[in-house]
């Protein structure tokens, strides 16, 4: 998809569409005398924070977790 450049006179009067162009993921540029000086890009909802221990209980860890590994482990002759 293109870039939308639209001068900034004409993107006063046209800053609805603009706005529903950008959130549908069109790419818009306001510029002036042909410089591009802003990019018209829609705001990230912020990610929900996570809950500590809200699936406790739904994995299981084996008592030799921690253990080191045999050294046929790392020679590869498993």
């Amino acid at each position: 998809m293109s870039a939308t450049t639209v001068d900034i006179h004409e993107a006063q009067t046209q800053l609805l569409q603009l706005m529903t162009l950008a959130l549908k993921g069109g790419d818009v540029v306001i510029a002036k005398d042909n410089v591009p000086l802003i990019r018209l890009v829609p705001v990230k909802s912020p990610r929900k924070r996570r809950i500590a221990g809200l699936h406790q209980g739904a994995m299981r860890m084996h008592a030799d977790f921690n253990d080191p590994l045999p050294d046929e482990f790392w020679l590869g002759t498993v």
